[in-house]
């Protein structure tokens, strides 16, 4: 049986000190071409290691504000993402619980 391949692929623009200027990601199978980003979060399970492996990046520019809209979006991410791999509902729901608070915390919801 034949498989099939797809790739992501990200290209990070550094300045002098190495700090990223510019991001994009392509992921031509999702319709998705050197789309800018000014932040990207990604990790990656070692199974050898029984830890995950990541990359944080940002741009210089990228405002406080939208990190912090970044951050709770990806919460609420994982958050949906660990019930479907788990089907653990109650601790998925515990889980949103955090990411409500964590808006309320940080002013994100009027």
């Amino acid at each position: 049986m034949a498989t099939k391949q797809s790739e992501i692929n990200l290209f990070i623009e550094l300045d002098e000190n190495q700090i990223p200027e510019k991001l994009q990601w392509s992921a031509e199978d999702g319709g998705v071409v050197n789309q800018e980003s000014k932040a990207i979060l990604l990790s990656v399970w070692n199974n050898q290691e029984k830890q995950t492996m990541k990359i944080d990046l940002w741009t210089k520019d990228m405002p406080v504000d939208e990190m912090k809209r970044f951050f709770y979006e990806t919460l609420v991410a994982m958050s949906d993402t660990y019930e479907r791999a788990t089907t653990d509902t109650k601790m998925a729901d515990t889980m949103r619980d955090f990411c409500e608070y964590f808006a309320e915390k940080l002013e994100l919801k009027s």
